[in-house]
């Protein structure tokens, strides 16, 4: 991973207008509630130092989801060249947390971003060689031109903020 690889990640999400904050983890915390419109609903964040606001409920019922207006979940990594992150599938249901709300906050450590599919798929291969067989590739909103126009956020979140961890 590159400054290069970083600032690729950047441009791509510019144009797919989903929000990025690039943040130290002693900062994450703060950020993310800021970005959080309650009811929100989370999946727990693997980084040192980073947490969920307490307002945020992390043991959802089918209820909680469908109330939520935010869902913040961590991210496995994130692919430079599209601007997607990938959720992976987890015990704490990180997919329907990132995808029934109509924010997302997805967590992404800088060190996670690989600059294209091809490092993506080496990623995916060694979360499959050690048992995690489901992931969701995100590319900022939904976008759909089934019925005629470009149609964004038809389904999924509609509104999608990237949290990078410079220092992780």
């Amino acid at each position: 991973m590159t400054v290069d690889t970083v600032g690729r990640f950047e441009r791509a999400l510019e144009g797919l207008e989903v929000g990025l904050e690039r943040v130290a983890a002693a900062d994450a915390s703060e950020r993310i509630e800021r970005i959080v419109e309650l009811p929100a609903v989370g999946a727990p964040l693997p980084f040192d130092g980073v947490s969920l606001p307490d307002a945020v409920t992390t043991a959802p019922t089918t209820a909680d989801l469908q109330a939520a207006r935010t869902g913040v979940t961590p991210v496995g990594f994130a692919i430079a060249e599209y601007g997607t992150v990938a959720i992976e599938s987890t015990a704490d249901g990180a997919e329907p947390i990132a995808l029934y709300p109509e924010r997302h906050v997805a967590v992404v450590a800088e060190s996670d971003v690989v600059p294209n599919l091809s490092a993506g798929f080496d990623r995916l291969a060694d979360g499959f060689d050690a048992g995690r067989d489901s992931v969701v590739f995100a590319t900022g909103r939904s976008a759909t031109a089934d019925m005629g126009d470009l149609v964004h956020g038809v389904h999924g979140p509609g509104d999608v903020h990237v949290i990078l961890l410079e220092d992780r």
